[in-house]
């Protein structure tokens, strides 16, 4: 059989067909891009003793501050005077951050526990910051957490020295269910009670199980299970904050079946808290919040801790 050559227009309509061939068929898959490496969430800004920087520590003022710079958690401290009132104050002694000494000369060394809450009514908590805050008072636990509600904040309480208050763990539940801070709402998305004392937060949650609890410190990893057992929270230092440790500490579940968060102290410089931030701390307590939250900006969204 002879094959004959082609004509010019049966070899015109066979290359157009083999260009509409090649023009139909699909293009030879690209290669996926890598995925983009997700940055660590960015850590909840906290209010340390409120915004404690831009006004003075523990006071309503700091409260107000820190709603102005919109920061929606504040950390505080509280301890009970000699006739039984809780009061919101850092140190033991009245003498740093009042006018103690000059009010009361013979009462050295000015310990919380030796003063009535009238007498300690009496004590300017405001000019040693800044003239701008004289007259301003050492506020109640009630005052305090009353401000916090008007702010629609949330509050980090911190049981300070617990150990020379025998029964303030009970006295402040009881307070914090008077203000209607133990209902559902405020357990579940705007309450943490914590402690550096591992028995006072045992107790805590051992009175109100619904409570979230945190321990103020840097357990090995290999005694973290032990502190789930009554905490939801690991929140160490800055300094002992490392990635190992973090995931060491996310790795196990706290005292209400979900991972443990780790909220570190005390930051208030950009660098340290993106450090942190990249070890993948959930919170970050400080006296400057808005520099905190900033420096975090480009990162995840935060959890919905609390809650």
């Amino acid at each position: 059989m002879s094959i004959r050559p082609l004509t010019a227009a049966a070899g015109g309509a066979l290359l157009g067909m083999t260009a509409l061939f090649l023009t139909a068929a699909p293009a030879a898959s690209a290669a996926p891009a890598a995925p983009a490496l997700e940055r660590p969430h960015a850590p909840l800004p906290v209010a340390h003793r409120g915004a404690s920087a831009y006004a003075p520590e523990n006071t309503l003022a700091a409260v107000d501050k820190a709603d102005e710079l919109g920061i929606d958690w504040v950390e505080n401290d509280v301890q009970r005077t000699k006739d039984g009132e809780l009061v919101v104050m850092h140190d033991t002694t009245l003498a740093r951050t009042t006018n103690a000494e000059e009010v009361f000369p013979d009462r050295a060394p000015w310990n919380v526990s030796d003063f009535t809450a009238a007498e300690i009514r009496k004590l300017d908590a405001g000019s040693w910051f800044d003239p701008e805050y004289r007259g301003v008072r050492v506020p109640t636990l009630r005052q305090y957490v009353n401000r916090i509600e008007q702010h629609r904040q949330r509050l980090l309480l911190e049981l300070k020295a617990p150990e020379l208050y025998p029964g303030v763990e009970k006295e402040t539940l009881r307070e914090l269910r008077r203000l209607g801070w133990l209902d559902r709402s405020h357990v579940k998305r705007k309450l943490i009670i914590q402690s550096f004392n591992a028995a006072s937060v045992e107790k805590v949650h051992d009175l109100v199980p619904a409570v979230k609890t945190g321990f103020l410190g840097n357990p090995a990893a290999s005694e973290l299970k032990k502190y789930a057992a009554f905490s939801d929270q690991i929140n160490p230092r800055h300094a002992a904050v490392t990635e190992d440790y973090v995931k060491a500490i996310h790795a196990v579940k706290g005292a209400h079946g979900k991972p443990l968060e780790v909220f570190t102290w005390t930051i208030d410089d950009a660098p340290t808290a993106v450090r942190v931030a990249e070890a993948g701390v959930d919170g970050i307590i400080s006296n400057k919040p808005d520099v905190i939250r900033d420096a975090t900006r480009g990162f995840g969204s935060a959890p919905g801790l609390g809650g």
